[in-house]
């Protein structure tokens, strides 16, 4: 799915130009929700450019639109795709889907086995993580590292997050996870295989009854 108007890359040294403007976005966001995110420093958004984990948005003119990066926990094994947010000029523009999906390809390729993972209160990203295969999941089956849980603090529902031992709060968890979905894809495999092979059988069987009809009416005529 591309749009003509934007451009969507993974972000490099180039753009660390719009990493205050991203972190202002950011706050901003969160204030208008009244839910808050983990905030991020630009000095933090700069290194994930610098290290190719994360992704922009720009307009055909250089304008920056949207941006989220890549985070990763206990050794890789666990990544997050965190600080989604779009231009206020271009929400509802459907960027944030294709913003979404551009970084859950990136880190699909930069980690293939990890289990990728979010924390959110907006429907509309619940919905897109719905469509690339994310359910919702317990706490419990996120990374449990607390490095993770630290990145909280900063928002207002963190006193919600610990009172409750770090296993609910106002955020719904989504998890994708590579090893289910090969699962899930070699159960639709064999079950393809199961009924092209009934058919298959299906067809062999009226096959040979054809040729035996068509071989008794051959030995009929030879009698």
């Amino acid at each position: 799915m591309e749009n003509p108007e934007f451009k969507i890359i993974v972000a490099t040294e180039q753009h660390i130009k719009y990493s205050q403007i991203i972190c202002d976005e950011m706050e901003s966001s969160a204030k208008a929700r009244g839910t808050g995110i983990a905030k991020r420093s630009p000095e933090y958004i700069a290194e994930k450019m610098r290290e190719g984990k994360a992704v922009i948005a720009l307009t055909t003119k250089g304008d920056w639109a949207g941006f989220c990066y890549i985070e990763t926990w206990e050794s890789g094994n666990y990544v997050a795709n965190s600080g989604l947010i779009v231009s206020p000029n271009f929400r509802k523009s459907g960027l944030a889907k294709l913003i979404k999906k551009k970084v859950f390809e990136l880190s699909r390729t930069k980690y293939p086995d990890a289990k990728i993972f979010g924390l959110t209160t907006g429907l509309a990203v619940m919905k897109i993580n719905s469509e690339l295969g994310y359910e919702p999941v317990t706490y419990s089956e996120l990374t449990q590292d607390d490095q993770f849980w630290k990145g909280c603090q900063s928002c207002v529902n963190f006193e919600i997050l610990m009172s409750k031992d770090r296993k609910n709060c106002m955020c719904t968890a989504m998890l994708y996870d590579p090893a289910d979905k090969k699962h899930d894809k070699e159960d639709n495999a064999t079950k393809n295989f199961k009924i092209n092979s009934k058919l298959y059988e299906r067809w062999m069987r009226i096959k040979q009854s054809l040729l035996l009809k068509v071989d008794k009416m051959v030995s009929l005529k030879i009698g």
